[in-house]
């Protein structure tokens, strides 16, 4: 069967604007506020620069387009007025209400046409454009299909020949739609079994493992986590001022004195992740599932920090992990330092609010600068040798001492 190639946009060498849309609370404006400031920032990863943030007020979205009418002509105005080729709204968006702001943002007699992205197209653009191995590609390819299937109308620039016809129902667009959607479909299920192919050959790999213990950093996305890896373990994983730097899963063997364990870096975590994203990255989020000890690293410095500390322990729960022991790594401490230069941070203090939210054991650092990463390295070998005398009980508790590290790729 001839399987169709998907007409992936490659925004990531593109100079395109954008206008976000999103609901707002006017109980909580600078909330609103912070979700657009992380959809520009996903933007400006994709390559698309935010021109204007669109906000209305609604208790639930419209479900015919989103946005209530008078907001959508003022859409339309700004986006007809400055010829903006993306609008990217913070919510995903239903096929009909895809459907009716297509038909909206792209008249008839209009030649440059609309763009219209939602958050988890967007999410899945980026990841698309990052993703380095085999196991990367085959996941995202599968969620980013998944998702397009019930949107074909849209994603296919063959289809938009069809969108000048008769608008009858039964004629060849349809026809063609319906033969892209089987064609899709096979190429679904064909990008599953290559994904359980390599989820055999990862169980296969992690069963070869067991004998060791095996730490995982996870965190909201930009957090520091791949800075704090390439600190803790000598390595050089990508670690970039965007959000999903990190999308393939990478592991290093790390030996602190006479205790070796496994440290892996892993995807960040965001608020409304698409579901068809941790479905496909079910072998990838393993490395989390069964890991003797996360490291949840948080961007102290960021405003909604604590916030972000809720989406990730929400999503360890969603997948399985909440049970597993939690070192929280308060990163950045440098910048929030700066932040309060007018009044010195008790550090010792502030661990006591984040014990509150059920972390025992609290440490801040600044993985770029490197401030407390001797502690944290001490921390972090006190808790591995816990979890290593559990795999190894007839070690003399007292036979493992603290050493500077050395580190290899497996």
């Amino acid at each position: 069967m001839d399987v169709l190639t998907l007409q992936i946009v490659d925004m990531s060498q593109s100079k395109n604007t954008a206008i976000l849309v999103a609901l707002g609370d006017n109980r909580q404006p600078e909330l609103t506020e912070e979700h657009l400031d992380e959809l520009a920032f996903l933007a400006a990863t994709a390559g698309i620069t935010t021109v204007m943030k669109l906000t209305q007020n609604l208790a639930k979205p419209d479900p015919r387009t989103f946005i209530g009418k008078g907001k959508l002509e003022e859409l339309k105005e700004y986006v007809f007025v400055r010829n903006i080729p993306y609008v990217i709204f913070d919510d995903d968006l239903s096929p009909s209400q895809l459907r009716n702001l297509e038909n909206e943002l792209n008249p008839k007699d209009r030649e440059s046409k609309v763009k219209i992205y939602d958050r988890s197209l967007l999410i899945l653009e980026i990841f698309l454009n990052r993703a380095q191995t085999a196991q990367a590609r085959t996941q995202v390819e599968l969620a980013h299909n998944q998702y397009l299937l019930p949107r074909l109308t849209r994603m296919w620039t063959h289809l938009e020949r069809q969108r000048g016809g008769t608008g009858t129902r039964g004629g060849a667009g349809e026809r063609e739609i319906e033969t892209d959607r089987r064609n899709i479909r096979y190429r679904i299920k064909l990008l599953k079994e290559d994904l359980e192919k390599i989820d055999q050959q990862r169980k296969t790999q992690r069963k070869s493992r067991s004998n060791i213990v095996r730490v995982a950093l996870v965190g909201y996305t930009n957090a520091g986590k791949s800075t704090l890896m390439n600190k803790l373990s000598g390595s050089g994983v990508l670690a970039e001022n965007k959000l999903f730097a990190t999308v393939d899963a990478t592991v290093r063997k790390v030996t602190f004195g006479n205790i070796p364990f496994l440290i892996s870096d892993t995807v960040g975590f965001i608020r409304k992740l698409p579901h068809h994203l941790i479905e496909s990255f079910k072998s990838t989020l393993d490395e989390v599932r069964e890991a003797n000890l996360l490291l949840h690293v948080v961007d102290v410095a960021h405003p909604f920090h604590v916030n972000h500390i809720e989406v990730v322990t929400k999503t360890l729960a969603e997948i399985g992990a909440a049970e597993i022991p939690v070192v929280l790594v308060l990163n950045k401490v440098d910048l929030l330092r700066q932040q309060k230069a007018d009044e010195p941070l008790d550090l010792e203090s502030m661990k006591g609010y984040y014990r509150t939210l059920g972390f025992q054991e609290v440490i801040f650092v600044a993985a770029e600068t490197g401030e407390n990463m001797l502690e944290l390295r001490k921390l972090l070998f006190e808790e591995v040798k816990k979890e290593h005398i559990k795999i190894f009980p007839n070690y003399l508790k007292d036979g493992y001492e603290f050493a500077p590290f050395k580190t290899e790729e497996i």
